[in-house]
């Protein structure tokens, strides 16, 4: 695995702490402290107006948090990486930035649970407006972007329709209408996506999911490319004019992060750090296995729907070749008969576990409409258009012929 200047990972794994441990441990010691003590009221005043660039409060920065932004920006090349407490944390702190009352968002209906619900509801609440539209229709993209559009966000990949966007004309539409394009990547990690490749200007990451090792803790990541002509904003164009492209992230830094307060803690940032350095190598083990399994669903009788971009008849194969590579992520749809079929199959299943989250070292199944969307209104699900006979599939690093065995058994 290499970054986008082709040096080594392990070479950046290896060189990206901002400093060294003084006893020479060879892992980011876990810096579990509130607070950090200074010599003078001057070193504490300096400390706290950002002139000596020293940690004064864990909430607002901490050594180990530090050293696991430092390694992330290594390995995706953004300018800048602020790490929060989780995935919708990442993503309520960054409209939270770049949005304001009387402002909208384009985005698709066919989004994350609550990231649905959080544009819909939470933000209509202070008075921004989610334009729900076709994001694979780019002329209808165009129509929905007007003067006060803040920015245009979509999943690299839906979740869970499996639906790939092209970023690169998303991405020319955006710009050409002076409007930034802010991608969630969760489901394909730098390994094989590169997103400022296609346009890309802030890239938002659940960290819970490849990064974290299998599932040992809640991240999440805001990747800052520094691409954006930050001027054009309405909410970003008065401090953009003082310090240019840094506007997203001197806003979020200096006001956003430490106001809403959602920190990463210093443990997650200890265990991220380990799983960044087996990523690449559980990665691309789910990816093949899921594969490898959407071939194997596709012969079974039962099963009636496969959606994969990896599968040659994938209406997405090619756009996620691509942008993604061989690779597209280790998640995977496929539906039965209907909802009664599902819950009689998910409950059958020995290996395979009943539970949510995405790329966990085991396999995961859940059944998303009347889960993560169950909650919805059936006015709203029709927005969303999860169907009930969907089922999707997080694919661990199980043998392969245990995963088939489990899944015929069950079916």
């Amino acid at each position: 695995m290499t970054n986008k200047e082709n040096r080594p990972i392990t070479e950046i794994l290896t060189k990206s702490f901002p400093q060294k441990d003084i006893h020479g441990s060879i892992s980011m010691p876990v810096y579990i402290t509130a607070a950090f003590e200074f010599e003078t009221a001057e070193e504490m005043e300096d400390a706290f107006l950002g002139k000596n660039g020293k940690h004064t409060y864990t909430r607002i920065s901490n050594p180990t948090v530090e050293a696991f932004e430092a390694r992330v920006q290594a390995i995706s090349g953004a300018k800048h990486v602020m790490a929060v407490a989780s995935g919708m944390a990442a993503i309520s702190g960054v409209f939270m930035t770049v949005a304001s009352a009387g402002s909208n968002i384009v985005t698709s209906p066919h989004l994350f649970g609550n990231t649905f619900s959080l544009f819909l509801f939470t933000l209509k609440e202070f008075g921004v407006e989610a334009r729900f539209c076709n994001l694979l229709d780019i002329k209808e993209v165009e129509k929905q972007i007007d003067e006060n559009t803040c920015a245009v966000f979509t999943e690299i990949i839906t979740n869970p329709h499996m639906e790939v966007v092209d970023l690169a004309a998303l991405a020319e539409v955006s710009h050409k209408k002076g409007v930034p394009l802010i991608a969630d990547s969760t489901i394909v990690p730098w390994t094989s996506f590169k997103a400022p490749d296609f346009g890309v200007d802030l890239e938002i990451i659940s960290s819970t999911k490849y990064i974290s090792g299998g599932a040992t803790s809640i991240g999440g990541l805001i990747l800052d490319y520094q691409t954006f002509d930050w001027t054009q904003s309405k909410r970003l164009k008065s401090l953009a004019e003082k310090v240019g492209k840094r506007a997203f992230q001197v806003k979020f830094r200096a006001e956003i992060g430490r106001n809403m307060g959602a920190a990463m803690a210093p443990q997650t940032a200890f265990l991220q750090n380990l799983g960044l350095e087996t990523m690449d190598l559980r990665f691309r083990q789910a990816a093949k296995t899921c594969l490898e399994l959407a071939l194997f669903l596709k012969e079974l009788p039962e099963i009636k729907q496969v959606n994969y971009n990896g599968l040659p008849s994938d209406p997405f194969y090619e756009r996620g070749k691509k942008q993604f590579g061989d690779y597209p992520g280790a998640m995977l749809t496929f539906s039965l008969e209907n909802r009664a079929a599902c819950f009689a199959f998910i409950n059958r299943l020995k290996i395979i576990r009943r539970a949510t989250n995405l790329f966990d070292n085991k396999s995961l199944i859940i059944h998303p409409e009347s889960t993560i969307y169950g909650t919805l209104s059936p006015e709203h699900k029709k927005i969303v258009e999860v169907p009930d006979h969907l089922l999707r599939l997080s694919v661990g690093l199980e043998n392969i012929e245990d995963l088939k065995a489990d899944i015929l058994q069950a079916l």
